[in-house]
């Protein structure tokens, strides 16, 4: 025993070589997402600072922030900057205030509640674009649409949706995209509340609005917290709904940052300036995130 305990590493000596061990393995899998994420950042933030236009190869050179200035200073920015704003936060009301009350409908018993839960969540997967080129030769065509011959049967003039309301009606597209989301979370979490609690509050005389306002509501607010983060993470981006339906248009009324990034750089050709609002998504999105996740820890903590 003696002779086992003179050879044996110290305890120290141990926990540090599987430390070393720890980070030799990991070393591959974090040098692999350095690489990926580090290395197109870097390449955004140089065309950023230079001049470079895919038609006009004379055009070179380093631009310092003139490109950030143009942008900055460019109407449509803000414009796009507005409507980006206006598509996340009308999409949250959307689809956070329908799925809490689509959850406490699912909650409850009723005939066919099992395919009704399955055709209210199959919107979410369908893909972003398809969804775009359904709701716009399908439901919206101010011809041959649904809502067109619905209007016409009670006698309404058929409205060209993308045309007069082109950022509602994305709006509303992306809301019937993320609906089925924020039911699926919510009526997760309406379904672990504890039906003793509400019994014994209806029979204290509550009705079913003092429930919602002071149980249920309460009860949400950690998984609301959850679906407004991680939609206004996706929300920032929506790009296939505006590019199949409007294409930005009329004019900017329905662009938005991410649109007017890649009007930018694909269809100007300024890869400079693209390159410029890049970097400035970035950073507004890191400054939402930041916001959002310390509202989610907050509501974990309570």
């Amino acid at each position: 025993m003696q002779a086992v305990l003179e050879h044996s590493p110290p305890k120290g000596a141990s926990e540090r070589t599987g430390k070393r061990t720890g980070l030799l393995l990991l070393s591959p899998a974090v040098l692999i997402l350095l690489v990926w994420s580090l290395v197109p950042l870097a390449m955004t933030l140089w065309y950023s600072l230079i001049n470079y236009n895919l038609i006009d190869p004379t055009l070179h050179g380093f631009a310092g922030f003139s490109n950030y200035w143009y942008l900055l200073t460019d109407p449509d920015f803000l414009y796009s900057l507005l409507h980006t704003v206006i598509l996340v936060v009308g999409v949250l009301i959307i689809s956070v205030g329908g799925g809490t009350l689509l959850a406490i409908l699912y909650d409850q018993e009723f005939f066919g509640r099992g395919i009704a839960r399955v055709l209210v969540i199959s919107p979410f997967f369908v893909m972003p674009t398809v969804s775009a080129l359904l709701w716009k030769n399908l439901m919206l065509h101010p011809i041959y649409g649904v809502y067109s011959a619905m209007m016409r049967a009670v006698g309404l003039t058929p409205i060209d949706w993308l045309a007069r309301f082109p950022l509602l009606t994305v709006m509303m597209i992306v809301s019937w995209e993320w609906l089925p989301f924020a039911v699926l979370i919510l009526l997760t979490a309406v379904q672990s509340l504890d039906s003793e609690q509400k019994e014994a509050a209806r029979m204290d005389g509550a009705g079913p609005i003092a429930q919602f306002r002071h149980i249920i509501l309460p009860h949400l607010s950690r998984a609301i917290s959850v679906v407004v983060m991680i939609e206004t993470i996706y929300l920032l981006t929506i790009f296939a709904e505006i590019s199949v339906t409007t294409a930005g248009g009329p004019g900017v009324a329905s662009t938005n940052l991410a649109y007017l990034i890649y009007s930018r750089a694909l269809l100007q050709f300024d890869v400079g300036g693209a390159s410029a609002g890049g970097v400035l998504a970035i950073i507004i999105a890191n400054v939402a995130a930041m916001f959002l996740v310390r509202s989610v820890a907050r509501n974990l903590e309570v």
